[in-house]
């Protein structure tokens, strides 16, 4: 099967990477804050973490937020080489849409209009993130509802070191793509700010895929504006408090049915603000945050005009104390509200809440030991009850070699819309929770001075209570099982030479019981079993940087429902490999980069959704300043 995914010479000919300037640098001395709430080495948690840094980011302006999460080991973004104005997505470790949970620097978003209230990723444009951390497996007990599959994180652009500083940028390709944005930022011992605006426009090509390749389906493109502002202000040697504000405007074309075209419009909207206050103790730390997220959609189609609007808030206190040398606990409590605002419905602009209290307490390197074992008690409005709990562990030996096990149960609140939305669309007022047990193990080590590091990565989830459309309402009856491995490599043979390869595995069926009748079958459509990655990326010079990467996809299956039946089948899809390349020159120092992206290189005939056209091969190239 791996033979037909990607022949072994090209696997190797055609890799790219997260270029790092020592070979000193170990991936277990990497610093992440998701994986705890708090700074902790990779080296001290048994927790799996895929940091896409900065330097990724900044070698990725040629690329979508979508095309960026697609490239990382067990993350599949659904429609990301599609048309640009394809809906798009998540599938973490093989788990559907629903169960990542999106933060922005810590705290939560959510669409409570949308379905399942998972945020559109096409809202957030790529020059507006510093960096992105990746946290897998279930995390129910540190962040609540959705995170059965994992956390992705997205921090903000940081204020950089100098009093006022400026960054801005252009780029412009294929489909009449442009990208430009502009922004100021600046630190002073009293206060850090970052302001940026970002505006973005393609015609695109047509959604829908035309057989005949004759009856002239337009283009759906999107226009999209995004601002942002960061504030920081050091009020005191202790307390620092972070306002901010988020606005990201899209209007795209969509095209009616697979194989149809379509003159439909979708417009979306997103204000998102709220504040971040840090308190410094002489033994730990007290967080505050607040989100709020208002989103409102409109949705103009062969069926009409539909609006969805929805409020979102999440406000959250924890602490971070050491009780001992290498001993510490967090405790907080997290309130969030979804609002459905909808007076047309049986219950007029319907809310619920959930409380959360948690508690967690942290081993850290204790002659190699590390663990964590934390529990959360979730009280929801509606359902009540539910508790969940993690155990994690890892032991490192001889700072180089790390094995790791994690136990973990999760969940998922049905959304406003589950519960009180339209009744033809099976809202059920006594849905429960979906829930979930977890299970992971692995190793990781580095050897040759660094120069080679490795990660192997097996998981099993089991989600129960599963929300189905049966008969003419949604219930709780199914349950899917997934299982799956991760393998990642990098090694650095020479200086300012990088390779990094991964593959991965992932499976899973879903356990109906119908009519006195229990089946179970494969279902994880549009996604691979089988997925393999290679990178190599070149630091030519001091200023030049070059890389090629490839990306191939294992056959797949889709589900089609015909336009006129509306009769269900299965569709096989067939396997493809992508092969891309990125080259860029620093002028000024830092100060000036110039780049080029190219996709699709081969041109390459595939399909990531049945009945929907892909790009063939595709370049833009721009410039980025940092003043």
């Amino acid at each position: 099967m791996i033979r037909k995914l990607l022949p072994i010479p090209v696997l190797f000919a055609a890799m790219q990477t997260q270029a790092q300037d020592s070979t000193k640098t170990k991936h277990l001395d990497e610093v992440v804050v998701t994986a705890t709430k708090y700074p902790v080495k990779l080296s001290q948690t048994g927790k799996v973490v895929t940091v896409v840094n900065h330097e990724q980011i900044e070698k990725s302006y040629g690329k979508s937020l979508s095309q960026i999460l697609t490239e990382q080991t067990g993350l599949l973004i659904n429609g990301a080489n599609s048309n640009p104005a394809k809906d798009k997505s998540v599938f973490l470790r093989g788990a559907a849409n629903k169960y990542t949970l999106i933060l922005l620097d810590g705290i939560p978003v959510n669409d409570p209009a949308g379905f399942g209230g998972a945020v559109d990723l096409r809202l957030f444009p790529v020059d507006q993130i510093d960096h992105i951390e990746i946290l897998k497996g279930s995390q129910s007990t540190l962040y609540g509802s959705d995170a059965i599959a994992g956390v992705i994180n997205i921090i903000s652009r940081k204020p950089g070191n100098k009093k006022i500083g400026f960054n801005g940028g252009a780029t412009y390709g294929s489909f009449n793509t442009f990208n430009g944005n502009a922004g100021v930022n600046g630190h002073t011992k009293i206060v850090d700010y970052n302001v940026n605006y970002n505006y973005e426009h393609t015609d695109g090509i047509s959604d829908a895929l035309d057989t005949t390749k004759k009856a002239g389906f337009d283009k759906d493109g999107f226009t999209r504006h995004n601002f942002q502002g960061n504030l920081t202000l050091n009020a005191g040697k202790h307390l620092k408090i972070s306002p901010y504000y988020r606005y990201s405007f899209y209007d795209g074309q969509f095209d009616a049915d697979a194989f149809t075209d379509g003159k439909n419009v979708f417009t979306s909207m997103l204000n998102n603000s709220g504040a971040i206050a840090t308190y410094s103790l002489p033994n730990g730390t007290i967080t505050a945050n607040y989100g709020y997220s208002y989103s409102k959609r409109k949705v103009v189609d062969q069926w009409g005009t539909t609006f969805y609007r929805g409020q979102f808030n999440s406000g959250e206190i924890y602490l971070v104390h050491d009780l001992i040398s290498k001993v510490k606990f967090l405790t907080g409590v997290n309130y969030q509200t979804y609002r459905l605002l909808d007076t047309t419905l049986e219950k007029k602009n319907p809310q619920t809440t959930i409380v959360s209290p948690y508690l967690s307490l942290f081993i850290q390197d204790l002659q190699g030991v590390s663990l964590e074992v934390g529990g959360r008690y979730n009280h929801h409005s509606e359902f009540g009850e539910r508790f969940t709990y993690n155990v994690s562990a890892s032991y490192l030996i001889d700072d180089n070699y790390k094995i790791f096990a994690n136990v973990s149960s999760g969940f998922r609140a049905p959304t406003v819309n589950d519960l009180f939305g339209p009744v033809n669309f099976g809202s059920n007022p006594d849905l429960k929770p979906e829930t979930s047990n977890n299970f992971e193990v692995g190793a990781q080590f580095a050897a040759i001075d660094n120069k080679l590091q490795v990660t192997a990565t097996g998981f099993y989830r089991d989600i129960k209570n599963l929300i189905a459309y049966v008969g003419t309402r949604s219930v709780n009856i199914d349950q899917q099982k997934d299982k799956g491995v991760e393998l990642e490599a990098s090694v650095k043979p020479v200086d300012g030479l990088t390779i990094k390869a991964s593959y991965m595995f992932v499976t899973g069926d879903l356990h109906q019981s119908r009519n006195g009748k229990d089946t179970s079958f494969y279902n994880l459509v549009r996604r691979p079993k089988h997925t393999i990655t290679g990178t190599i990326g070149y630091q030519a010079t001091k200023h030049l940087y070059l890389s090629l990467s490839a990306q191939s996809l294992g056959k797949r299956t889709d589900l089609y429902f015909d336009p006129f039946t509306y009769a269900q089948s299965q569709v096989n899809l067939k396997a493809y490999t992508l092969v891309s390349a990125y080259a860029e020159y620093k002028l000024f120092g830092d100060r000036l980069r110039i780049f080029a992206d190219g996709k699709n290189l081969t041109d390459t005939d595939y399909t990531e959704v049945y009945g929907y056209k892909t790009p063939g091969f595709n370049v833009n190239a721009g410039f980025r300043i940092n003043l």
